[in-house]
């Protein structure tokens, strides 16, 4: 078998038996990773959804397609679809923390599931991973075994929807930990919206607008190396405008500028800041700043004079 291959997990089932442990339940499992046995490095494809604390430190691992260096105390998600591991270094190592692994069909029919997508960390890259303080681990831990003790429990009609329930928790507890860590970075924060600020300022002083047209949030978070989703969380946090909002407000403001300050034609504004057609930036401005773009150059135009 090649070193760097991918293993494939499409159920709880094939996770549980690639670290030789029980599965309780053949949708969900709850994985004291002190209690496998060493297992080797290896890059896989979750079909499921995992969320993944590790308290051990794993050199550089693999998460989408950044590398990561792991510390104690840092949780990852992912999502269906995704890879994450590191390559086969043909040693063994001893996995130290905590899994939690389940297959999108426990969800299907719940309230839960409508709501994953608001779970948007599950779409975050690995250098966007939560670290835990130790409070917060405390508090992770307890639900994490409280959900563990409810699978360990005999199926009856109960158990079902506390299980969900204890997945929401867990998940909602998750939310209110990055909400902290967005507080506790706010330099990082700031220094990050300044790039924004920057990165949109450079776009309309380049030609790219002709060709491109407005910035969209993906290439944003490309261009700022982060993904879409913690992108816009973050902007959305320190800001309270969502990043769309944000990229629109810019780019309302530079039209404005430009309607004002030089003498080109609404024509050769609408062109440079990547409109198809004039009437277009015209009904995008009206929306905007509710008037025409010549009714907003008139008006300060009557009010110099």
């Amino acid at each position: 078998m090649d070193m760097n291959e991918i293993t494939r997990i499409d159920t709880v089932q094939q996770y549980c038996d690639l670290f030789g442990i029980e599965a309780l339940h053949p949708l969900i499992s709850v994985v004291n990773c002190d209690e496998m046995p060493p297992i080797r490095h290896s890059k896989r494809l979750y079909n499921v959804y995992a969320v993944l604390l590790k308290d051990t430190d794993c050199g550089s691992m693999k998460y989408g397609r950044s590398l990561y260096d792991y510390e104690k105390g840092t949780v990852l998600f992912a999502a269906p679809g995704q890879v994450m591991g590191a390559d086969d270094d043909g040693n063994l190592h001893q996995p130290a923390g905590w899994a939690l692994v389940f297959h999108p069909e426990l969800l299907r029919g719940t309230p839960l599931a409508r709501l994953m997508k608001d779970y948007t960390y599950f779409s975050y890259n690995a250098n966007e991973a939560l670290h835990l303080s130790e409070h917060e681990r405390n508090i992770f831990t307890d639900s994490i075994s409280r959900l563990r003790e409810e699978l360990a429990h005999p199926i009856d009609k109960h158990s079902r929807s506390l299980i969900i329930d204890n997945v929401k928790l867990l998940l909602d507890q998750c939310i209110r930990f990055y909400d902290r860590q967005f507080i506790t970075r706010e330099n990082v924060n700031s220094d990050l919206l300044a790039r924004f600020e920057a990165l949109l300022d450079d776009y309309y002083n380049s030609c790219q607008p002709a060709t491109a047209g407005i910035p969209t949030v993906q290439w944003c978070a490309d261009k700022l190396c982060l993904s879409a989703n913690y992108f816009s969380d973050l902007v959305k946090k320190e800001t309270g405008l969502s990043a769309i909002k944000h990229i629109q407000q810019r780019t309302l403001e530079i039209a404005k500028e430009r309607i004002v300050t030089t003498g080109k034609s609404l024509s050769q504004i609408s062109d440079e800041m990547g409109f198809q057609y004039p009437q277009h930036f015209t009904r995008w401005f009206k929306k905007m700043e509710g008037c025409t773009p010549n009714e907003y150059r008139n008006s300060i135009g009557q009010a110099a004079n």
